[in-house]
Parts: C-alpha cells; structure tokens; sequence
C-alpha cells in the first residue's frame, strides 16, 4: 500500500501527539475535517492508526510488512472461494473430459444423487482412464475418481493461508469448499492455485479494505 504525502504526514503527527482528535489533526495541517476523512478511514482500516471514542487517534506502530502479515492471516475463503464445477458420479469419464474442457477446470467434484460430495476427479485420473483401447464411454466417473474421505476439504470460514499451504503440501490443483448437511458434505464453492494468487495479488497492489 503506497502513502501519499498527506497520509505520510498524518502518521507522523499521530505519532507525536496522539491520541489526537481528528479535528486537531485537521487543525495541524489547515484542512477541514471532511477533507482528512477518506484519509483517516484509509489509515484506520489499513491498521496505521486506530481510533477510540472520545478519544481519538493514536499510532499503532505498525511496519508495513507486519500489516500486510496480519491481514493474509485473516482472508478467509469465503471472500475468494468460486462456483463449484460438479458431476454425477454415474457419468462417464468421457462426460467428464468434456466437462473439465468446455468449463476450463483442473478438477470436478463428484456428486450423488442427492447432491452429497463422494470424490473428485483430476486431470491425472482422467489421463490414466485414457490409456489403452478403453472406451471412456463405458468407464463410470466413480470407477476412476478419488474417493471419500480421502479429499483434502475446506470450510468457508477456514482461513485462505492455510488453504494455500495445503495445496503445496497436496500437490494439488484446488479444494472443494464444503458445509455439513443432514445428507452429508455438500460442496458449496472451490478454492484454486488461481483464487489463491489473485487474492495475494490484490494484497501486493494495495487492496487491503
């Protein structure tokens, strides 16, 4: 996150003589204090300053690097998680290739009949179907996938640092994001390599509201 020059200033005098008012800070640099709010809320959700009631403003005294630290420690994967990409498991692996083709995925999950999440299915277990003479029409999703209750799983509320160290630690493309149900474990989104990396972008380039 780059500081302009008047937030730069700000800081600096919330560091010597906080806490101060907002109105005193306005004061300080001969500015209304509507004109100093966007920059105060700025500092504020950033974590540069905080604010007490009645009080005012103070510096936290805390380096960049740590700010941007504590808040990759609480994206969770709700805010970043996309639209699951599904398959019955009694379709086909030829079903599947198509569908993992025209939605542009590495990874479907499988579901039944009542929409419970029983497996998933790669790229690698599609590629090793295709080996030989077999007729992918013939072979059943449920043949070929990874089976229940040997997914790696996520909860919306799980944090996404702790996604993205289990998707190295896995070796895999991505996660199914999953909620209880009275059936079972129904998939409710994805987190990818891809959701993961923009998220961490948009840290890098200063998008931290």
């Amino acid at each position: 996150m780059e500081l302009n020059d008047r937030q730069k200033r700000i800081l600096e005098i919330t560091k010597e003589k906080g806490p101060i008012t907002g109105e005193h800070i306005a004061d300080h640099l001969n500015l209304t204090r509507a004109t100093l709010r966007p920059d105060l809320t700025i500092l504020t959700m950033a974590g540069f300053l905080d604010a007490r009631p009645r009080v005012g403003y103070y510096y936290t005294g805390k380096p960049q690097s740590k700010l941007i630290a504590d808040h990759i420690n609480k994206m969770t994967v709700k805010d970043y998680q996309s639209i699951p990409v599904v398959i019955q498991e009694q379709s086909s692996a030829y079903d599947a290739i198509c569908a993992m083709f025209l939605e542009d995925v590495g990874t479907l999950f499988v579901i039944d009949q009542q929409g419970v999440l029983t497996g998933a299915l790669s790229r690698k277990d599609l590629l090793r179907a295709s080996i030989g003479n077999q007729d992918l029409n013939a072979i059943p999703v449920s043949v070929i996938m990874s089976r229940m209750p040997n997914l790696t799983v996520c909860k919306s509320d799980d944090l996404v640092i702790d996604v993205a160290k289990l998707l190295i630690e896995r070796q895999i493309d991505g996660l199914p994001v999953v909620k209880d149900t009275s059936n079972g474990i129904e998939v409710i989104g994805r987190i990818t390599k891809t959701n993961v990396t923009k998220a961490f972008v948009e840290v890098a380039e200063g998008d931290m509201d």
